[in-house]
């Protein structure tokens, strides 16, 4: 038996991509710090439950830690 070729209509094209949309860029710990001169600076605020090793994730309105679920409320 002879090995079957791959259909060429059966792989995705450029259109097929471009409608799933964009993948977002993964944070990394650079993200989580500013560096200014020679001054870093912690760019999000620590939870107050966990400790200061736990970041708390920045919504559009709210705080939240993903270890222990406490949630803090931004200012208008």
């Amino acid at each position: 038996m002879a090995p079957k070729k791959p259909d060429p209509a059966a792989k995705p094209t450029d259109a097929k991509k471009a409608e799933k949309g964009k993948k977002k860029a993964e944070k990394g710990a650079k993200d989580m710090y500013k560096v200014e001169g020679a001054k870093v600076t912690r760019a999000r605020p620590t939870c107050e439950r966990c400790g200061t090793g736990y970041f708390m994730a920045d919504h559009h309105d709210r705080y939240t830690c993903g270890h222990c679920g406490f949630t803090r409320y931004k200012q208008k």
